[in-house]
């Protein structure tokens, strides 16, 4: 699909009604901080752009990008299946030492991912280029992490899947451990645990569901500057929950997670404070 193409089908998905009641819902429960319900709404959207328009809406009316997104999500359960992609906004991201006092979520989730972290600007026409052989070569750094996943539907991980979409992808946070160089890696064998108040969940979960994660590259990219918009190095982007979403207590019960990508590190949150370690 040429560039031209893709801003005309973005201009016309913002116009569609059901494009607009949708994402003023949504800026209205984020705003108020209480979760909405998807009654009346479960066949409003009936494709993807629809939701990805939803998505830019929404960013603009609460002045997420207007520099751009430094935080995407991106992720498929296959890849065969269709990718989903949301940019994430940077209030919702934190880093070993940082407290999570003042977020609050709904029905939190928990997801181990990695993350990659560009280390060189890709420009639209760049993002066309590239393939899924040499688009690991972009990637500067990697770390383990942990996503909440969260909902602004009271329904949660059950409402309709264009309604999750449209809601940033179901994004709550983004919990980042310490910094690794990009290397080649063993995926099929790595391995994932997750402890939740210091009982383990999941252990030995894995291969990843792209087998590598940095395989989503190119089409996240592609999307991320369908805009016209060149993606900064120093972008970060998750590449799917290796356990995926286990249900959380709001904080600030949950007193202990602990996610362990042995050989790569380990993240966690223990009252309320992000610890992380390699």
């Amino acid at each position: 699909m040429s560039e031209k193409h893709m801003h005309t089908l973005i201009s016309e998905c913002q116009d569609d009604a059901a494009v607009q009641r949708v994402a003023q819902v949504l800026v209205g429960a984020r705003r108020s901080g209480q979760p909405v319900t998807s009654s009346g709404l479960e066949q409003a959207l009936h494709k993807e752009e629809q939701a990805y328009a939803v998505q830019a809406l929404v960013a603009q009316a609460l002045g997420w990008f207007d520099e751009g997104a430094a935080y995407w999500k991106s992720g498929g359960a296959s890849r065969a299946s269709p990718l989903a992609h949301a940019a994430l906004p940077a209030a919702g991201v934190r880093h070993a030492g940082a407290s999570l006092d003042e977020l609050r979520w709904h029905t939190p989730a928990l997801e181990a991912e990695i993350v990659l972290r560009l280390g060189q600007p890709v420009t639209p026409a760049r993002a066309q280029q590239l393939t899924h052989e040499d688009a690991a070569g972009l990637v500067a750094s990697m770390a383990v992490a942990i996503e909440i996943a969260d909902s602004r539907w009271v329904e949660g991980l059950s409402a309709p899947a264009w309604l999750r979409l449209a809601d940033q992808g179901s994004h709550g946070a983004l919990l980042i451990g310490e910094w690794l160089p990009w290397s080649d890696h063993d995926w099929a064998n790595q391995v994932c645990e997750v402890d939740l108040d210091a009982q383990p969940v999941v252990a030995g979960a894995g291969p990843h569901s792209l087998g590598d994660p940095s395989w989503l590259l190119p089409i996240w990219l592609r999307h991320a500057t369908r805009d016209g918009r060149t993606v900064a190095a120093g972008t970060v982007v998750t590449t799917g929950s290796w356990v995926g979403a286990i249900p959380m207590r709001r904080l600030p019960s949950v007193v202990d997670v602990q996610v362990r990508f042995p050989g790569l590190g380990e993240i966690g949150l223990r009252d309320g404070v992000v610890q992380a370690r390699r």
